[in-house]
């Protein structure tokens, strides 16, 4: 595995990470904090129109053909930016898996409306919101004349009052087994609960009342929704660990110019040697954690999210860069000091963020554990 990045993908780096830092001010973490949806409308706009949300779909299907390697690297810069938004779970946990486990039809309608802009979310596929495989909150039955209908509600739904469809994996229908459900939002029967957590991704509890669905919206056939929702997990925490990158670097970034720039006893702080270590240990942790990060992101591009290499990189990536982030922050806080504390300064924002992302897709220990159970070691 080689991560040298492609000219190509440099410059979709270097193009990302310039228009997210001229969009911060307007569409960024901060000033999004009391818009209803959470998001710039006219970034994501602009974000159709530059071709994006079609980053990692073939050609055939309207999109720009490149892959999911690079798709998270846009991730990156949204990460290093903090500009939220329904990328992540449209392309990574919506587009992947339709593409993974979706019919010829099913691939061909679907992600061509994610190219053209169409927003999608996610239900956590687990039970009470969690991060398991093995059930769901929602059930599904057969409905007289066909199709089906489901009932439940679904947890913590990313950008749930935004998304245009919402995939959920249903417990049923007549079995213990789970199906995967692309369900329209709009449909009759379905109420949000917005929920005030310390991330932005503006999520609700999304509860459904005999929501009908229609036959032609199973994704992976009827009974094989773990397959679906192990997808949905993969692909989430590996673009998630690519969004923790981008805003641990940030972090590290600032905290080094600061170090620079700001003196005590006559002298920059960077000039202690405490100061340098906290620098030192950030760094090593940046660098660890994109290492890791983007060997699951290319193992993921390059083989079946089932594929028992993939899924334990995954594990790995997301154990280790969730806890990384977290330390980066603290780090960054001790060396800022108390104005790092301030509503005025970003670095709270970022704080914030390792939290939420942390947990996003199971935190580092539901994934050690995974990790464990891949490798095979005994419980305990």
């Amino acid at each position: 595995m080689d991560l040298t990045l492609t000219e190509d993908q440099e410059l979709i780096q270097r193009t990302a990470r310039e228009l997210l830092q001229a969009r911060a001010a307007s569409a960024g973490m901060r000033s999004m904090a009391d818009d209803p949806a959470g998001y710039s409308g006219a970034l994501w706009k602009e974000m159709v129109e530059l071709g994006w949300p079609g980053m990692a779909i073939p050609e055939e299907h309207g999109g720009v053909g490149e892959g999911f390697l690079e798709a998270c690297l846009l991730i990156e810069e949204m990460g290093a930016a903090l500009v939220p938004g329904p990328y992540l779970g449209t392309v990574a946990c919506c587009a992947q898996p339709i593409a993974a486990h979706g019919t010829d039809r099913q691939r061909a309608h679907w992600l061509a409306e994610v190219a053209r802009g169409r927003v999608l979310s996610y239900a956590p596929p687990g039970r009470d919101g969690g991060w398991g495989t093995d059930g769901s909150p929602v059930t599904a039955v057969g409905a007289d004349g066909g199709g089906y209908l489901l009932t439940g509600t679904a947890r913590f739904v990313p950008f749930g009052r935004s998304a245009e469809d919402v995939l959920v994996v249903a417990s049923g229908p007549g079995s213990e087994e789970t199906t995967a459900f692309l369900v329209d939002a709009r449909s009759p029967g379905i109420t949000h609960r917005p929920l005030d957590t310390i991330g932005p991704d503006r999520p609700v509890h999304l509860s459904f009342s005999d929501v009908a669905v229609a036959d032609d919206r199973v994704i992976g056939g009827v009974g094989h929704g773990r397959a679906v929702a192990e997808s949905i997990t993969a692909y989430g925490a590996a673009a998630t660990a690519a969004e923790m990158i981008g805003g641990a670097q940030r972090v590290l970034d600032m905290t080094v110019e600061y170090a620079k720039t700001r003196e005590q006893f006559g002298r920059p702080i960077g000039g202690f040697q405490a100061v340098q270590h906290h620098c030192a240990d950030m760094a090593i942790d940046v660098l660890g954690a994109r290492f890791i990060g983007y060997e699951a992101i290319w193992r993921l591009a390059n083989a079946p999210a089932g594929d028992a290499e993939a899924r334990l990189a995954v594990a790995l990536a997301k154990a280790w860069t969730s806890e990384a982030y977290e330390r980066v922050c603290a780090l960054g806080q001790q060396v800022h000091g108390a104005i790092g504390f301030t509503a005025e300064h970003d670095l709270h924002l970022y704080t914030r963020h390792a939290t939420s992302t942390a947990l996003a897709f199971g935190d580092g220990d539901f994934h050690t554990d995974r990790v464990a159970d891949l490798i095979g070691l005994p419980p305990g």
